[in-house]
């Protein structure tokens, strides 16, 4: 996402038209997860607007409809996902992964429908797929059976890291409606791919969310020293300072590796003035 209530005024201006708030996130960070196209396609004049608004270098990781992946579980699912090929198409070089999220009941037994829907996909994208049967993070052989259908195409596993969110009973309404919604998955930080993906979720609290991060910030320092691109997406149940918090996680990357390039300077947020 790119715009929400608790950003306007703050992070980004307000008010704000609908086609320059995109432009305003790209100042704050270099990715995005489009979380929108997994409850309705966007046209391609949509998705053009959205590659305006953003450098070539910006990265969208961008969810398949859960047509094809919830409701048909990636099985007789050609005009949806092609529909979604196309409407996608404008972004270019800005399509960083397309993003197989797969829902819970998705398990190692269904490993084979993900290998043949991934076999068909084409070559010019590049994939990562999520899955939150606890069974992949709980049997080697189900890992590793998943590892090697990734593998095959160049496709990333992409770890969502609740650890530090699930550490401590909720104490805000926003956690309290995430407890019940985020999976609870062991911590992966393995990459199959020079491009990792990882999503974290830390809390309202910033102390325990930058607390939470912190094996995150070394994992991403080794990938990089290793040659590695990867994508970092810091979550809060409420996501009221989400891009600051990516930004300070940036930094402390960099502070690390400080070869890494700066994140964009912000579009200030309130009108300059002379006094």
């Amino acid at each position: 996402m790119w715009t929400l209530k608790s950003w306007q005024g703050r992070l980004v201006p307000h008010p704000l038209p609908p086609h320059e708030r995109l432009r305003h996130y790209a100042s704050l960070c270099d990715a995005v997860e489009g979380n929108t196209t997994f409850y309705a396609t966007p046209t391609r004049e949509t998705v053009a607007s959205w590659a305006e608004q953003t450098d070539p270098d910006f990265r969208f990781v961008v969810k398949l409809p859960k047509t094809v992946t919830h409701e048909r579980r990636l099985a007789d699912a050609d005009e949806p996902l092609r529909a979604f090929l196309d409407a996608v198409e404008p972004l270019g070089p800005r399509a960083h992964a397309l993003w197989v999220q797969l829902p819970g009941s998705f398990a190692p037994g269904d490993v084979p429908v993900l290998a043949r829907f991934l076999r068909r996909l084409p070559a010019a994208h590049r994939y990562a797929v999520e899955v939150r049967h606890p069974a992949f993070f709980a049997d080697p052989r189900a890992a590793a059976q998943l590892e090697e259908v990734l593998t095959a195409i160049d496709a990333e596993w992409v770890p969502f890291d609740t650890t530090a969110f699930f550490r401590s009973p909720p104490t805000s309404d926003a956690e309290r409606e995430a407890w019940t919604k985020k999976p609870r998955v062991p911590l992966r930080t393995r990459a199959l791919t020079a491009r990792p993906i990882v999503r974290y979720l830390g809390r309202d609290d910033t102390e325990h969310t930058v607390a939470g991060w912190q094996r995150w910030v070394e994992v991403a320092a080794g990938w990089l020293r290793e040659g590695r691109s990867p994508t970092i997406f810091i979550h809060t149940p409420d996501n009221a300072d989400a891009p600051a918090l990516a930004r300070r996680f940036h930094d402390e990357v960099r502070a690390r590796v400080p070869d890494l390039a700066p994140l964009p300077q912000p579009i200030p947020a309130e009108p300059l003035t002379l006094f």
